[in-house]
């Protein structure tokens, strides 16, 4: 039966393995210092620490993902309501800005969820040829508000629903 790592059972593990991470000292001097062997020490580091980083900056790398979509689902929300207050106030330019920003939010997102696929498909939402129609439709009735409002809601309502 093989032994156990005297250093993963050790009460001090987590300031040796720091120890030897940060290599603030030799290990000879890290050995004295917890009661444990030079052979140890270097077994540890050979067989157990690599996991154990690969794990931390795992941990890591997904914590830096979490808080990327926290922000961008943030900034998101904010392109809405500058959406909403531009259609509200008839301001068809910006609320045009604040849909591309919104499309782009919304791919990044489905990007990094795993969502979007990319290959085989067609999004006519994301079409500069659909772009330009709609945004020629928009900016010829421009000086219809109520008209304007109108076909926006619409075509929020078609492109916020998927359909084409």
């Amino acid at each position: 039966m093989p032994r156990s790592c005297t250093i993963c059972t050790h009460p001090n593990r987590a300031e040796i393995e720091d120890a030897i991470v940060i290599r603030s000292q030799a290990k000879r001097r890290i050995a004295a210092q917890f009661g444990v062997t030079e052979q140890a020490l270097r077994r540890h580091l050979r067989e157990h620490l690599p996991e154990l980083l690969k794990k931390a900056r795992e941990a890591e790398e997904a914590s830096r993902a979490d808080e990327l979509l926290r922000h961008l689902r943030a900034l998101h929300s904010k392109t809405l309501s500058i959406l909403l207050s531009a259609e509200g106030s008839g301001e068809l330019r910006t609320a045009l800005s604040a849909i591309r920003e919104a499309r782009g939010n919304l791919e990044l997102l489905a990007k990094l969820s795993g969502e979007l696929q990319q290959e085989g498909t067609v999004n006519l939402h994301l079409s500069p040829e659909y772009l330009e129609v709609r945004t020629a439709i928009l900016v010829a009735v421009e000086p219809y508000p109520e008209a304007a409002r109108a076909i926006s809601r619409a075509m929020l309502g078609i492109e916020s629903n998927g359909h084409h």
